[in-house]
């Protein structure tokens, strides 16, 4: 993987996603050269950033993304342009046309994750653990009632890893399905296996009941994460997870 090397590799692959796995701690040099990559618009993005952290985590991130696609699709950077849906979630035109696979990307603190499908929705979301969150407060209304009743009989690291596999999960439907935040996520539920412990499910929104998503909880002890991806008809979960661990870079 040329250019972006130094800081994406891949992480894991779940069914038929890849998961790439970006390196976003300060490095001068790294961040130079993914300003580089960037084209006219996504410089004019980066510039309205007011700080260095979300800065470099926008640079470092796009430029993974525009490197795992040049190799896909075996074309120059400049063949590479990004859109985005009226939710705002990004698409990719390569060579003008639609790129043909679906892609999301999240960060947080010094982690990024990029995920690549071949067909399918795809959302990805990664967070930094954190016991800065009141977790019995207004960050508990995202939850749902069986979610918070086990929420509120755990206390300490249970209590937070649980909270993070939740929100996670949440987090990578609504970016898979691409509604964004207009989804209020307390009217669905993780499923109770994955609450359970379980690293793979199968979900189904409420409201769309025909459609089946494969969800498979990414986390590390360095990061809480999780993947939703669209099931096409005639596709049968796996029954225990088939993904590949791959070691992260540093």
């Amino acid at each position: 993987m040329p250019i972006a090397e130094d800081w994406c590799r891949p992480f894991r692959v779940a069914g038929e996603v890849e998961v790439f796995h970006v390196d976003l701690t300060p490095d001068p040099a790294r961040e130079a050269a993914a300003f580089e990559m960037l084209d006219d618009p996504e410089r004019g993005q980066w510039r309205r950033f007011l700080h260095a952290g979300p800065r470099r985590r926008y640079a470092l991130c796009r430029a993974a993304l525009r490197t795992i696609l040049r190799r896909q699709f075996d074309c120059g950077n400049e063949r590479i342009v990004f859109g985005a849906s009226p939710y705002k979630k990004p698409f990719a035109l390569v060579r003008g046309r639609p790129a043909p696979i679906s892609f999301n990307v999240s960060h947080s603190g010094d982690h990024g994750l990029v995920a690549i499908a071949p067909t399918g929705r795809v959302g990805i979301d990664v967070e930094e653990r954190s016991t800065r969150h009141e977790l019995d407060g207004p960050v508990a209304a995202v939850l749902g009632p069986d979610e918070r009743s086990e929420l509120s009989r755990l206390c300490g690291d249970r209590k937070v890893q649980l909270f993070f596999c939740i929100w996670t999960i949440k987090e990578a439907l609504i970016k898979a399905l691409g509604t964004g935040h207009y989804t209020d996520v307390s009217q669905f539920q993780v499923p109770a296996n994955m609450r359970g412990g379980e690293s793979t499910g199968l979900f189904r929104f409420p409201h769309l009941p025909s459609i089946a998503w494969r969800l498979e909880d990414l986390g590390n002890r360095d990061f809480a994460a999780a993947l939703a991806h669209e099931m096409y008809p005639g596709t049968h979960p796996q029954p225990h997870s088939i993904a590949e661990h791959m070691a992260i870079p540093g």
